[in-house]
């Protein structure tokens, strides 16, 4: 099994320390944030990743080189021209196509047991799952709306945050079930399938591109709820929190070494 971490954003709402260091190489209890993702991929089994870059791509480069360091073996992607966040798939067909894949974002740390999740991903059949959980501040962010069974029914995404409005995605059985709203929380597990439901040309977004269409039409798409730790680093504000946090009382992390992240 192979995954995709994406890295290639600007990081605009952390700069001005983005304009010299990409935002994933940023110290978190004394390693890059982009650490976090990767070595829980390696923790769930998987040895082989892409990372695609564009903002500062030599920084990036020159701090993860082959991998080795991490005991993983990276295979970069560079975008001249920004893809989005669904445009990489494109790109990586051939890497990822031939068995079930992970993406996961370089900006989020979870304390999140990936073999977990690719059970309940296979007990259910789905061609996507998506990790969930509930922030405290569900407005900030879009909706996953899960019925009972974790089936993704509904999906609204924010479209202005002034003021706050939603497009719905909406699975068109649906009739009235109640529904759990969540947030995405930076893991995606896929099957090589949906790469026959991708846009031919990027860039696109993975969210309106792929999934919300998928939701859409009825076809599998989970959400994992991930109770245990998720730091989402968003801005400065969440930066300065989290790095004050792993420097005073660092948590434990099921994939570092010792309770010091």
């Amino acid at each position: 099994m192979k995954a995709l971490v994406l890295a290639a954003g600007f990081g605009q709402r952390l700069r001005p320390l983005t304009e010299t260091v990409p935002k994933p190489l940023l110290p978190v209890g004394g390693r890059p944030l982009i650490h976090y993702p990767l070595l829980m991929l390696k923790h769930g089994g998987i040895r082989q990743v892409a990372i695609n870059t564009h903002h500062l791509p030599h920084a990036m480069e020159a701090a993860l080189r082959s991998g080795d360091e991490l005991g993983l073996e990276i295979i970069w992607s560079p975008e001249p021209v920004l893809l989005g966040t669904g445009g990489p798939l494109n790109v990586l067909r051939g890497f990822l196509g031939d068995d079930t894949f992970v993406i996961a974002n370089s900006d989020t740390i979870l304390d999140l047991d990936l073999n977990e999740v690719l059970r309940f991903h296979r007990d259910r059949a789905s061609l996507i799952t998506l990790a969930v959980a509930r922030p405290e501040n569900l407005d900030c962010y879009s909706h996953i709306d899960l019925d009972a069974s974790a089936r993704v029914r509904r999906m609204r995404l924010i479209r202005s945050r002034s003021p706050l409005t939603y497009e719905d995605f909406v699975d068109g059985t649906l009739e009235g079930e109640a529904l759990e709203s969540l947030m995405y929380c930076g893991v995606i597990i896929l099957e090589p399938r949906v790469l026959d439901l991708i846009p031919r040309n990027p860039p696109w977004s993975i969210m309106d591109g792929l999934i919300a269409p998928m939701v859409r039409d009825g076809l599998p798409v989970t959400g994992f709820v991930h109770r245990g730790l998720m730091r989402t680093i968003d801005d400065l504000e969440a930066y300065a929190k989290v790095r004050d946090e792993f420097a005073s009382n660092p948590p434990r992390l099921r994939f570092t070494n010792s309770s010091r992240a």
